[in-house]
């Protein structure tokens, strides 16, 4: 009882804080400072006066949770405006409006966290995370594309059920381009009726995910109608202590998700770990790289009735369908100097670019089609089912590139 008081204590000013933001992006706008709280950030604060096509980012400093975002886009120039929030979280994309007073409002959910968990706890974040948009005290709003258009923008607290997204360097949020995740772009597909609150980090086990309190930081918030969706795969099979393993320390770590969020009355969901981009020597086959793991997680999901998309076998769908050399344009393989300060190439087989990340968000969504989850009534109108042997074509896919690049490529592999 005493440590329940303590956490209502500590969240209680933070709850009390939370308030209405409207703000007319037809009026100059403060540069981001801490007195005012709000204000543009990131680049260069845009000219009212003189509008260019050039990406802006806003930011508002708010507590922990969960905030609808209502944005009317155009009426202040001919448009065509891609939204994104924290870490590149796609939320809207190339919403035109063509003539000068043409406007359209567009609305969402951006869950806003903090390393904070209690009055003693904080996440373990690692070094390269303190500068990740997801864990500072702002809610930050990108707004991109061939010529972004913003007239106003509304925030406000929302109560919706949370998704709770769990996992390593295939789900979390990119900072930087070109590297992506379905993780960042899954929130494209989901309307204002639901938030999506990812907490993985690239190079995490499952049991390092728990070990850092990351665990801990979603059992702060879960409540019943929430659900964690648990993608671990990719490191755990470098694990080399006593007793590691598919069959026993895995399965293990994964039987600690199921029962600490059963325990708060919140559904948990499966996915086994996407393919890496290994093909077998007729180029024709790919090769399965995670050993025993996709099976063991298949078998703690049949024994404890976890819901489990195979994220594994749609992947593997995926990247045979494109085929041996176009299945590069769904990763982070460029040219040296394709973006700035790149003098190498970049040749990565297990991280996603921002097309292929794309491409699994919506394999990850027919898998929740496939599960009949009650979050499927939360899809946007303009969703169309996807077939992973019938990707869409990598040479139509567009996306308007942040100004936010790193050559250094994820942890873990």
């Amino acid at each position: 009882m005493k440590k329940i008081l303590l956490i209502l204590l500590v969240l209680l000013p933070a709850m009390m804080m939370a308030q209405t933001f409207d703000f007319d992006l037809t009026k100059q706008q403060p540069v981001y400072n801490e007195q005012d709280g709000y204000g543009y950030d990131i680049l260069s604060a845009p000219d009212v006066k003189k509008p260019t096509a050039e990406p802006f980012y806003f930011s508002v400093r708010v507590p922990d949770g969960n905030y609808r975002v209502r944005v009317v886009l155009g009426g202040v120039k001919n448009g065509n405006t891609t939204v994104r929030a924290e870490g590149r979280r796609l939320m809207i994309d190339h919403i035109l409006t063509p003539k000068k007073k043409d406007t359209q409002t567009v609305e969402f959910v951006v869950n806003k966290r903090s390393p904070q968990i209690d009055s003693e706890r904080c996440v373990k974040i690692k070094d390269r995370e303190k500068a990740y948009l997801a864990w500072d005290d702002k809610l930050t709003l990108e707004f991109n594309g061939p010529q972004p258009a913003v007239s106003s923008i509304h925030i406000e607290p929302a109560d919706v059920p949370t998704v709770y997204l769990c996992g390593n360097s295939t789900v979390v949020d990119q900072n930087y381009e070109p590297w992506a995740s379905w993780g960042q772009m899954i929130t494209r597909w989901f309307g204002p009726e639901v938030a999506v609150s990812n907490h993985a980090e690239s190079g995490l086990t499952a049991r390092t995910f728990i070990g850092s309190f990351r665990l801990d930081k979603i059992m702060q918030t879960l409540k019943a109608g929430d659900y964690v969706f648990v993608e671990f795969g990719h490191n755990d099979e470098k694990e080399k202590q006593p007793g590691d393993g598919a069959w026993y320390h895995y399965q293990y770590q994964l039987k600690i998700f199921i029962d600490r969020v059963r325990a708060k009355g919140a559904e948990i969901v499966f996915l086994t770990p996407t393919q890496r981009r290994f093909f077998e020597a007729d180029q024709k086959t790919l090769q399965n790289t995670h050993g025993d793991f996709p099976a063991a997680m298949k078998e703690v999901a049949e024994r404890e009735h976890v819901p489990l998309i195979d994220l594994n076998a749609m992947t593997k769908t995926f990247f045979e369908t494109l085929g041996f050399e176009d299945s590069k344009r769904a990763l982070v393989h460029y040219p040296a100097n394709t973006f700035p300060d790149q003098p190498k190439e970049l040749a990565d087989n297990t991280h996603f670019n921002p097309y292929g990340a794309y491409e699994v968000a919506k394999c990850v969504v027919m898998g929740m089609k496939q599960l009949n989850l009650p979050l499927v009534h939360y899809l946007r109108p303009e969703w169309q089912d996807f077939d992973p042997a019938q990707p869409d074509d990598w040479h139509t896919f567009q996306w308007a590139p942040s100004r936010m690049v790193e050559e250094a490529k994820p942890d873990g592999n």
